[in-house]
């Protein structure tokens, strides 16, 4: 039976999307009921999703707003995703919406609560219908919220535009899939395993569409663009949220719904998640906007989770259980850790941005003595993105290195070597990039007026940030307590599909060989630092001489305002090495092809919306 909690998480997302179109003249009331609503539904998602944990098996029902439910292992980790996701938006919320008072703020709010109440519809339905129509729901909710600003509308036009060709070519898929089962319903569609060459239409059909929301090279072109323009706290939706919807409907359909049956299929995913992880990171670093940085990490991210599906879509087709397991779990632990560092760094961004007014790095410095408390956060989430023991990032990318060490051992292709190396190649660049971001804008001097004037900002901002921080901590450290789960959650995934085909169990995991100990992590790089004030305590000598007043030499620190490093300047080296890659980044981007749609009119909007209705009326016709 479907718990309480999920219904009542939709109904306080759809008050709190009401309270802010209902009571537009009281602004103030409004915004305070919006971010409520959001919060308490976002409390209650997060409930139910831990007793959907604890309990260890799916749920189903039904919900006259979306038909059939369906809560598996996967759909409660997304539910997980939003709601921890939600909590901390919606407490940055309460503040944060004070920078677009009288901008159309009652409209963000609103609008922020039917994101959410679409998002979640999204990955309980279990019927192609409520599927797709909270798919669609999604697009356009994200389009209002990107044009609530107003220099935004040509970003949110290539934003619609991109995102509707990826809804018709999913509704293809869609269609093709309930046409063979003459149903609408996941169930039979799970029963129903396509095969041949139909079936892997059915997959490069919902690869590509999908991929157009997960945002990956060469299906990126929107997120550079869109994100950034956004609401920082909305920025942090979408990046931390949305695009995982993406890499949701591949699971969905390319493992529950087709079985993983071809191997190529892994292979196409890996090779994709393997290139976008190092142009994505490669890309970033040349960027001066802290906010299109961000957009370009995310790219990066999506690419390591895509490594991991990808290696355990390569399992499914060998009949390696164990190898299943372990790339699942990197794919869904770094989906999980990737919602929540980068949900931080933006509304990290969002608060510096809240004082300073702009997003260019260059007009930054000094912030980490003017904002302690989000300079503390804002480095969690960088240390965290950048794979640093013993923060959560560190752990599901070592999971991910492990699967793909393990994948070597098969012998069978050259593809897992070259993986790990360009694996090994992005982690660097993160950690050279997020060097750059956390000197220039929170460490040396301040680089503006407004930066020398910076504040703290309001604590409901502050908590939100400290929330998602904490979060990255648990996550870090409890990982051998919290793998295992995970890890299980990648066997209830795929184990029907093998023990169908083959009769094969999926194998535990070997915690032995691929968890490691994040606390002892911990506590060795504390002994570390312990040693030498140690030493030095130990050792100490008597004092020499007479202390002597008088100025001493400060390395040229009454010149820091000339000679400090820039953004560019940190990168100069590299971008001069990746020169062509960079001429070449236009020609890696689909959206370069789009660039003039986005500039006419509501024409191919309109046009684009009709195609999207057809299909729809054409799959539920046919089926």
């Amino acid at each position: 039976m479907l718990s309480p909690l999920v219904m009542a998480t939709l109904l306080l997302f759809l008050l709190g999307a009401a309270a802010g179109l209902l009571l537009q003249k009281l602004p103030a009331l409004a915004n305070r009921l919006n971010s409520g609503f959001a919060l308490l539904g976002s409390l209650a998602g997060l409930v139910a999703a831990i007793q959907i944990f604890a309990q260890g098996a799916p749920v189903d029902g039904q919900l006259w707003l979306l038909g059939s439910v369906h809560l598996d292992m996967l759909a409660a980790l997304m539910l997980l995703v939003i709601s921890t996701v939600g909590v901390a938006v919606a407490l940055y919320s309460f503040a944060y919406i004070r920078e677009y008072q009288g901008k159309g703020d009652v409209a963000i709010g609103a609008l922020m609560n039917l994101f959410l109440f679409a998002m979640v519809g999204m990955v309980l339905a279990d019927n192609a219908l409520g599927f797709l129509l909270c798919y669609e729901l999604v697009t356009l909710t994200t389009y209002w919220l990107v044009k609530t600003n107003p220099e935004a509308a040509k970003q949110s036009r290539l934003y619609l535009v991109m995102n509707h060709i990826g809804m018709a070519l999913v509704l293809i898929a869609f269609w093709l899939l309930c046409r063979e089962s003459s149903s609408l319903e996941f169930a039979a569609l799970r029963e129903h395993h396509l095969a041949g060459a139909l079936a892997s239409l059915v997959f490069l059909l919902s690869f590509c569409g999908f991929g157009l929301r997960a945002g990956f090279v060469p299906l990126h072109g929107w997120l550079p663009v869109a994100e950034p323009v956004a609401p920082s706290h909305i920025s942090a939706l979408m990046s931390g949220v949305m695009v995982k919807l993406g890499l949701f409907g591949i699971l969905r359909v390319s493992i529950d719904f087709l079985g993983a049956s071809q191997l190529w299929w892994g292979y196409v995913v890996l090779i994709f998640g393997a290139c976008s992880a190092v142009l994505g990171v490669l890309f970033a670093l040349a960027e001066h906007d802290l906010k299109r940085l961000l957009a370009y990490h995310t790219v990066e991210n999506i690419g390591i989770i895509l490594m991991g599906m990808g290696i355990g879509m390569i399992g499914i087709a060998n009949q390696q259980p164990a190898l299943v397991v372990l790339g699942l779990l990197g794919a869904l632990y770094h989906l999980l850790n990737h919602a929540i560092f980068k949900s931080l760094l933006f509304m990290g961004t969002g608060s510096v941005m809240f004082r300073l007014h702009t997003r260019d790095m260059d007009k930054m410095g000094g912030l980490a003595k003017l904002m302690p408390w989000t300079a503390l956060a804002f480095l969690i989430g960088a240390m965290a993105i950048s794979a640093l023991p013993p923060l959560n990032g560190f752990v599901s990318e070592w999971f991910i290195y492990q699967s793909l060490l393990s994948m070597t051992k098969l012998g069978t292709s050259v593809v897992a070597p070259l993986a790990v190396v360009m694996l090994a190649v992005t982690g660097a660049m993160a950690v050279m990039c997020f060097v750059k971001v956390y000197g220039i804008c929170f460490c040396g001097a301040p680089r503006s007026e407004h930066a020398s004037h910076a504040r703290e900002v309001p604590g409901t901002m502050v908590a939100g940030t400290l929330l998602l921080a904490a979060v990255c901590l648990v996550l870090g450290l409890g990982a051998p307590w919290i793998a295992p789960h995970i890890a299980s959650y990648g066997q209830a995934l795929v184990a029907s599909q093998m023990s169908v085909a083959t009769g094969a169990t999926l194998l535990p995991l070997d915690s032995s060989q691929a968890i490691l100990s994040p606390p002892v992590i911990a506590i060795t790089l504390l002994g570390l630092f312990l040693i030498p004030l140690l030493v030095l305590a130990i050792f100490k000598g008597p004092k020499l001489g007479r202390r002597h007043a008088g100025t001493p030499w400060a390395c040229g620190y009454a010149y820091e305002e000339r000679m400090s490093l820039t953004s560019g300047g940190v990168t100069h080296t590299l971008r001069q090495l990746c020169a062509p890659l960079y001429r070449k980044q236009p020609q890696l981007d689909l959206a370069s092809a789009l660039h003039g749609v986005s500039d006419t009119s509501g024409t191919t909007g309109w046009l684009l919306h009709g195609i999207v209705l057809a299909l729809f009326i054409l799959m539920a016709v046919g089926v």
